[in-house]
């Protein structure tokens, strides 16, 4: 009787120590360089995606829309890299038509944005472990023609 309750108990244990190990994370990607962000599934604005994990402050933010003019200034935050948010944008803007036109990087950054109509300029600004994100967009601003006759 002893014998079979001690090669239950060994038995136990051998399935626990050979399991044991297998369901921890080894995952190194987490919060890393290397990791790739997602994005949310709920925005302000459908066609201008926010990494997931970030949270809008709403008493910061302001957006607008009516006849077709959209105008928002909205801000986030969230943790992860300057780098991760920047390669973000530039995988996922294109996908909404959105061209990239430039990438200031100096302490803050920013990427700047435009397609037919618009215009939108991501900012991200460092603050300790986190990182704010800044979302402006706005309507293009109509160029003018110039006249082909000098004006005497």
């Amino acid at each position: 009787m002893i014998s079979k309750f001690l090669a239950l108990i060994l038995a136990g244990c051998s399935v626990i120590f050979i399991s044991g190990c297998s369901g921890l994370n080894n995952n190194a990607s987490g919060p890393g360089k290397n990791a790739f962000l997602e994005p949310q599934a709920i925005v302000k604005f459908s066609d201008i995606p926010i990494p997931a994990g970030f949270n809008l402050d709403y008493k910061d933010s302001y957006s607008f829309e009516s006849s077709g003019i959209r105008v928002g200034v909205l801000r986030y935050t969230g943790k992860a890299s300057t780098d991760q948010v920047i390669n973000f944008y530039k995988e996922q803007m294109p996908m909404y038509n959105w061209r990239l036109l430039n990438v200031v990087e100096f302490g803050d950054s920013l990427l700047n944005f435009d397609r037919d109509t618009e215009t939108c300029i991501v900012r991200l600004i460092p603050k300790g472990s986190s990182l704010i994100l800044g979302i402006t967009l706005g309507p293009k601003s109509q160029v003018t023609k110039r006249s082909e006759k000098a004006i005497k």
